[in-house]
């Protein structure tokens, strides 16, 4: 949630800031602003996109080799200029950006107003800047990053902020807990960033910070302590990214450029680690903590949104195949639930980020009962991948679209190799049909092509129900986690409401919204379910309900009873749902088209989920 840029060196800042914040636009759009020394610390900022702002600045004093910017996505207060990010101290001796929230912001403010501060916004970050004056005009040698330390010492919460100081206007104070930043390096000059994005085309040496490390950069140097005021050790990492992956190319949206790259992010991610004849996977990732896997007595996966689903299906293959017990839970709802945990027991942990809090939270609290912890992320050096005892990175590359797409599929692709590994090392799964279900991996990416090229016809469908108000997505077995996604993507994107339901449970409620003006959508390839998704279907014909099914290819039964079909490659039921999610994608991105939805920004939500 929201995004940070900073610089400080002997270019323009401004360009470079802006630039930032656009690829950063991802993680929240509601406004937008930059601080920057230009003879004086001078704020500009504006309700609405990054490029509201730069209509709003035409004609200002941009210049300034020193700054920091933010666009956000709001928690205190509504979007508007006020609220927008930075916030000046009330005597404008501070401006600083934020992303996260400050718990307590509440008392604080009280306390502040009693010794006199006023305030101009709703927002906790006005709080922190006035925090941060405070301590800073109690003692004439009080330097900027000490009062800083001083204000975040008191500050209950999850922050991410970059200051400047107006007395000194030569360094930026930034200090993260909860909430991602990386400090890129260059030849006397330093980036400051939410994530890599912006920073990529000038660095490919980044420092990510750790929680409660406070980093002072200058043009000459920069000094790498915590807010204990103690030294911290610097680990500086390589970028593995390229800049052409920060482009839409010939696409007009992210989101379907990332649907389209499905078939090669999948094949990235199993490269390596399929041997050519099928008869092994091989998880490098994993190698010291398998035994531990193997003597489970349980296995706990945790996710939230779409990588929740994903974990769904990663349960039904887990006790399929590897034969032993496995929940899933929200990442929200274990944290505070006080779940058992067990030191034999083992937790997977997915996102996309590496950065959800809540997942975050749930990784520390499976820690501290002493449980083997794994994580499943997409991105090198996030907090997830540092902090848990082993992992698998996924290899999507980056994901704009606010909307997962490619994530989920790479992260199915993960779990499906981590099931059937775990099966073939526990000996639940017979060797020759653990190869034919790794040849049937291996086979995805070239089936998945094949769905694609019927994006016409999934186009020519969605014309047909666009306007819809409500939706229904059934599906059975390993293709109810499937329905729910397929959901989900129709809710985030086009804000229809859409439920998804596996299909033996119609009857016990969802059938009763079926009439001539409701879509249902049922993944019904041919599987052990078929005969009985087919009954699902015809009940929801009798109902006069339209019936948009996704079918094996080939299948002529059901193309005589849905309303719609889109076709499918035959696939083995446990990898499945790598295909048939496709189609689901493109249905969803094609109706939000139709009703005029940014696919790549839709309303009321941001990428990575940093704060609660």
């Amino acid at each position: 949630m929201c995004g940070i840029v900073g610089y400080i060196g002997e270019k323009e800042a401004f360009p470079i800031i802006v630039n930032g914040l656009k690829r950063l636009e991802y993680r929240g759009y509601d406004s937008a602003g930059v601080a920057l020394f230009n003879g004086t610390l001078t704020n500009y900022k504006k309700k609405g996109k990054v490029a509201d702002l730069e209509h709003a600045v035409v004609n200002k004093n941009l210049s300034g080799t020193i700054g920091i910017g933010h666009t956000r996505w709001a928690t205190h207060g509504e979007p508007s200029d006020d609220n927008a990010h930075p916030h000046s101290s009330m005597n404008g001796i501070f401006s600083i950006v934020h992303n996260g929230i400050i718990e307590n912001y509440a008392r604080l403010k009280n306390d502040l107003i009693k010794h006199g501060y006023s305030f101009q916004s709703e927002t906790d970050t006005e709080v922190l800047a006035n925090l941060i004056e405070f301590f800073y005009n109690q003692d004439e040698s009080m330097t900027s990053e000490g009062a800083v330390q001083l204000a975040l010492s008191k500050v209950v919460g999850a922050y991410g902020i970059a200051v400047l100081c107006k007395k000194e206007n030569d360094k930026i104070v930034v200090a993260r807990k909860g909430s991602p930043l990386v400090v890129g390096l260059g030849n006397g000059e330093y980036f400051i960033a939410s994530d890599a994005s912006p920073i990529v085309e000038f660095t490919s040496q980044v420092i990510y910070l750790n929680d409660e490390d406070i980093a002072i950069l200058q043009k000459d140097g920069f000094t790498l302590k915590n807010v204990q005021n103690n030294p911290v050790s610097l680990k500086v990492s390589n970028l593995d990214l390229e800049i052409g992956e920060l482009d839409k190319g010939d696409y007009e949206y992210f989101m379907l450029k990332e649907i389209y790259e499905q078939p090669k992010t999948i094949e990235e991610t199993f490269r390596g680690r399929l041997k050519s004849d099928y008869s092994e996977i091989v998880l490098g990732g994993l190698m010291n903590v398998f035994p531990k896997i193997e003597a489970a007595q349980r296995i706990i996966i945790i996710g939230c949104g779409t990588s929740w689903h994903a974990a769904l299906i990663a349960e039904y293959m887990m006790e399929e195949y590897a034969r032993v017990p496995v929940e899933v839970e929200y990442a929200s709802e274990f944290r505070y639930r006080k779940p058992v945990i067990n030191s034999n027991d083992v937790v997977i942990l997915i996102s996309q980020s590496g950065e959800t809090a809540d997942t975050l939270a749930a990784l520390h609290l499976a820690k501290e009962k002493g449980a083997t912890v794994i994580g499943i992320c997409n991105v090198v050096g996030s907090t997830l991948a540092r902090e848990t005892d082993a992992g698998v990175y996924t290899h999507a590359g980056v994901e704009i679209g606010v909307a997962s797409t490619k994530a989920f599929t790479a992260q199915v692709t993960v779990l499906t190799m981590i099931a059937l590994k775990l099966a073939r090392r526990k000996g639940t799964i017979d060797p020759e049909e653990y190869k034919a279900l790794v040849k049937e991996l291996a086979a995805i990416p070239e089936k998945g092509r094949a769905i694609l090229e019927g994006n016409e016809h999934i186009k020519r469908i969605a014309e047909k129900y666009y306007e819809a108000v409500n939706a229904l997505y059934l599906g059975r077995g390993y293709l109810f986690p499937v329905a729910l996604e397929g959901a989900l993507k129709l809710k985030e994107i086009s804000y229809v409401h859409a439920e998804g339901y596996a299909a033996g449970e119609m009857k016990h409620g969802p059938i009763a919204l079926v009439d001539d003006n409701l879509p249902v959508v049922v993944v019904a390839p041919q599987d052990d379910y078929y005969e009985k998704v087919v009954s699902n279907i015809q009940e929801i014909k009798a109902r006069k309900g339209n019936v948009i099914a996704i079918v094996t290819e080939g299948d002529t039964g059901l193309k005589e009873l849905a309303n719609d079909v889109i076709e499918i490659p035959k696939s083995h039921p446990a990898v499945a749902p790598l295909l048939s999610v496709i189609p689901l994608q493109l249905l969803a991105y094609h109706i939000a088209l139709l009703k005029g939805c940014n696919v790549d920004q839709p309303r009321n939500l941001a990428k990575s989920v940093t704060v609660e």
